[in-house]
């Protein structure tokens, strides 16, 4: 016979008192701190706070010191916090060809100008475990060059300027971008909503979906125009004030992406754009999510669909790791009398099957 489990308050508690003592670990162990998780954990720190669509070092490490380095339940905890917060309105538009560049590199233009800046990357490592880390071995201060005072336009405009590329996308004057934290998503969307949804999707989802174009899952043969991170100034404009007011400064990852197309009956051949841009230095993630903005261009630039890059509903409804996981991990939640109802409807198919067969059988 099948029984219900039944649990209590207490045995939540209790569940709640194990959690912390994990948490915690070993107490001869010193307790990680904030600002350890925050300077050298910073890349953890910044996928929680793209992936959580909420700018702020601290509250991302807290996130992630509370869920024990589960970087999807940290940027729940920080999604969960971001409702609390009061909107005082929209800042203007950030623009990243002011930015204070870190690490600005491209593959379609060797020299540039303001060139090429390799700043802190695993690219050049060997992928060799470092002993010397695990002895906490002294660092050596980095090389700093003198601040460049060269301008650093991007490579699309430069591509743009003699008219080997589409022109940048802009809103319909008059158009007010839309914002999926407020509004419910409503198929098909525009690229400001699929941009948004795309810069606050799961990193594994994304590249994953961004490999598959790659293999050869939507028409795509892309170039890194340009990758730039680096920081840049927020402004919000105050209805007492003639002048933006300067909020502060928040560092960002800009990938440009530089796609084939060989025109239509509206368009000559030339390149097209994939857009990427998110918190913090997470290069991996705007490329990923330069070349699914690409894909999912599909049928504005009259490709065929088909792939599942290319399919706006599928990318955009699976790409959100707060969703997946509560879909996910509500199974675990008890399903008791559902399971019932269906053990009691197998029960009954097995009786007629049963019967069926001694029938067949005497016939």
């Amino acid at each position: 016979m099948y029984v219900a489990v039944k649990g209590g308050e207490a045995a939540i508690r209790n569940a709640h008192k194990l959690l912390a003592d994990r948490r915690r670990g070993d107490r001869s162990v010193p307790s990680i701190r904030l600002d350890q998780i925050v300077e050298q954990l910073a890349l953890a720190v910044d996928r929680v706070m793209a992936e959580g669509s909420l700018y702020d070092v601290e509250l991302a490490a807290l996130a992630i010191k509370q869920a024990r380095g589960d970087m999807i339940e940290a940027i729940f905890l920080v999604r969960a916090y971001r409702t609390t917060l009061p909107r005082f309105g929209y800042t203007l538009p950030v623009e990243t060809a002011d930015m204070a560049i870190e690490r600005r590199i491209s593959a379609t233009f060797k020299d540039l100008p303001g060139g090429q800046l390799l700043g802190p990357t695993f690219d050049y490592t060997h992928r060799l475990l470092d002993p010397e880390l695990a002895a906490d071995m002294p660092v050596e201060e980095p090389e700093e060059r003198a601040e460049a005072h060269e301008r650093a336009p991007r490579v699309t405009d430069i591509l743009g300027h003699h008219g080997m590329i589409e022109a940048d996308g802009e809103l319909p004057e008059g158009a007010v971008p839309g914002d999926l934290t407020r509004e419910p998503l409503a198929f098909p969307l525009e690229r400001d909503l699929r941009l948004q949804a795309l810069a606050r999707g799961d990193e594994g989802f994304i590249l994953g979906l961004a490999y598959s174009t790659q293999r050869g899952y939507a028409r795509s043969h892309p170039f890194v125009g340009e990758i730039r991170i680096g920081e840049v100034e927020v402004e919000l404009e105050v209805a007492e004030l003639d002048f933006p007011l300067t909020l502060g400064r928040i560092r960002l990852t800009e990938c440009q992406m530089v796609n084939q197309f060989k025109g239509s009956s509206k368009q000559p051949p030339q390149f097209t754009r994939g857009y990427g841009l998110v918190f913090g230095q997470s290069e991996r993630k705007a490329m990923s999510m330069s070349l699914c903005d690409r894909a999912l261009r599909a049928r504005e630039l009259g490709e065929d669909v088909t792939a599942a890059a290319q399919d706006e509903e599928f990318v955009i409804s699976h790409s959100d790791n707060v969703q997946s996981t509560g879909f996910v991990e509500h199974l675990k939640l008890p399903h008791y009398v559902d399971f019932q109802a269906e053990l009691d409807l197998v029960r009954r198919m097995r009786v007629e099957h049963e019967r069926r067969d001694v029938q067949e059988a005497a016939e």
